[in-house]
């Protein structure tokens, strides 16, 4: 599939800001299934822009904005060529061993009811069943939510509330997964929608590392694999470790921030 994205954010401050300097993780790489046509990243002021990749292997591009600032205009653009691999990665970069991502944080770390869940679920002994049928496990548990920044995203909130949006989903997977010593991992990225053409936007789901096969992706939320409408962006142990802009900004007051995200076989429409 001829995937389009286009993802803009604009900050608009209360009071000028002296400075900005943010960690982009916008950029997605070249895998099986995953071939990026163009790319591309536009700041509506000047700027200095540094390409890197950090631990985990993302591709990520360092901002730097100096003030007086009130407003900045963030957009990236790109156009992707993607298959359907039943969720299976091959040839993506890899800087850490799967034994890395058995490792809790915060918002992974499974409480002990979470744990006897998992354990009274009787899953396959297979490594490759016993993978899909914790994420249908844990899809089957989990009502669907719809994505707010206020929520406590964390596995063990989402497990006592049963209901989660796709990032709170990606953490109690993960989180189940790791209680059975599957390492696994949060996957950043977007996912085109056809029946939905307002439901386009950034996405989050899980990775499971399954013996004799490698990295699977699993997406409880929409109760499958990742698939040709998928576009895989960044890697972590969590969500905030791949989150698509992080940083700091030097200068009083408030922010606010409006994000727009376009995922689809056409090009976003231009205002």
């Amino acid at each position: 599939m001829r995937l389009f994205v286009k993802h803009r954010s604009e900050y608009r401050f209360s009071e000028p800001q002296a400075r900005l300097v943010q960690l982009l993780r916008l950029t997605p790489g070249n895998h099986a299934g995953q071939s990026i046509v163009s790319w591309r990243i536009d700041v509506d002021r000047d700027a200095r822009l540094k390409s890197s990749r950090d631990g985990y292997g993302n591709e990520t591009t360092m901002l730097y904005l100096d003030g007086p600032l009130e407003r900045i205009a963030l957009e990236v653009s790109g156009e992707v060529l993607t298959d359907d691999r039943a969720g299976m990665l091959i040839g993506a970069v890899e800087t850490l061993p799967p034994v890395y991502y058995l490792q809790s944080t915060p918002l992974t770390k499974g409480d002990e009811a979470l744990a006897d869940h998992v354990a009274a679920l009787g899953l396959p002994a297979d490594p490759q069943a016993r993978a899909h049928a914790l994420a249908e496990a844990i899809e089957d548990l989990l009502a669907p939510a719809e994505a707010d920044p206020a929520t406590d995203h964390s596995a063990a909130a989402r497990f006592a509330a049963r209901a989660a949006d796709p990032q709170g989903h990606a953490h109690v997977l993960i989180a189940a997964a790791r209680a059975l010593r599957l390492p696994a991992r949060y996957v950043a990225g977007h996912l085109y929608r056809p029946d939905a053409p307002e439901g386009h936007a950034a996405h989050g789901w899980a990775e499971i590392w399954v013996d004799g096969y490698g990295w699977i992706g699993f997406d409880s939320f929409e109760g499958q694999c990742p698939t040709e409408s998928y576009v895989r962006v960044a890697i972590g142990l969590d969500h905030r470790e791949a989150a698509p802009i992080s940083g700091l900004r030097i200068g009083g007051g408030h922010e606010a921030l409006a994000i727009d995200v376009h995922v689809g076989p056409q090009p976003a429409r231009q205002d």
